[in-house]
């Protein structure tokens, strides 16, 4: 769900990182040392469809998989 401005809700931004998570896991089990190359090649294909919440969605797996975790910080 999105708010009023159309942005992310809490509950959307929550499945969107356990989706994440979900397919980082996938991709390192797969693909073991070549997961963040997979994933940047995912990301650039849907960067340059122009989906920008795809793109963001791949933007955290990457981020996963590198051990970096882009979200807001607790």
């Amino acid at each position: 769900p999105v708010d009023d401005g159309g942005h992310c809700t809490r509950e959307c931004a929550s499945r969107m990182s356990e989706t994440a998570a979900s397919t980082a896991g996938q991709l390192m089990r797969q693909y073991g040392e070549d997961a963040a190359v997979i994933a940047t090649l995912r990301a650039a294909e849907v960067a340059a469809q122009g989906d920008v919440e795809a793109l963001a969605h791949w933007d955290a797996v990457i981020a996963l998989i590198e051990g970096t975790d882009l979200g807001p910080s607790s």
